[in-house]
């Protein structure tokens, strides 16, 4: 899968928000997605390459102290919070 690239973070009020494309090429600014530091961490080192869920849960274990089946789980919960609003493509 990959991050869909007309999707772009943006820091808002001091956070870190993915804005959803709008109609006409302008942001829709009614639709945004808040990062937490471990999903801003995994979107700053996924956009752009093609990952798979084992690639974010490694990309967990590596920087956080978290067991290798909690990583799998946040992880899957990460994708499936991006597919679900469509931000990420098979």
């Amino acid at each position: 899968m990959k991050i869909r690239e007309e999707f772009k973070v943006r820091e808002m009020a001091g956070e870190h928000v993915i804005v959803m494309p709008g109609r006409g090429g302008a942001a829709d600014m009614t639709r945004i997605v808040s990062l937490n530091p471990s999903s801003m961490y995994l979107w700053e080192k996924l956009r752009g390459r093609e990952f798979t869920a084992a690639d974010a849960a490694l990309l967990l274990t590596e920087r956080y102290e978290v067991d290798a089946d909690t990583a799998r789980k946040d992880a899957g919960r990460w994708i499936a919070s991006l597919a679900e609003c469509g931000i990420v493509e098979e």
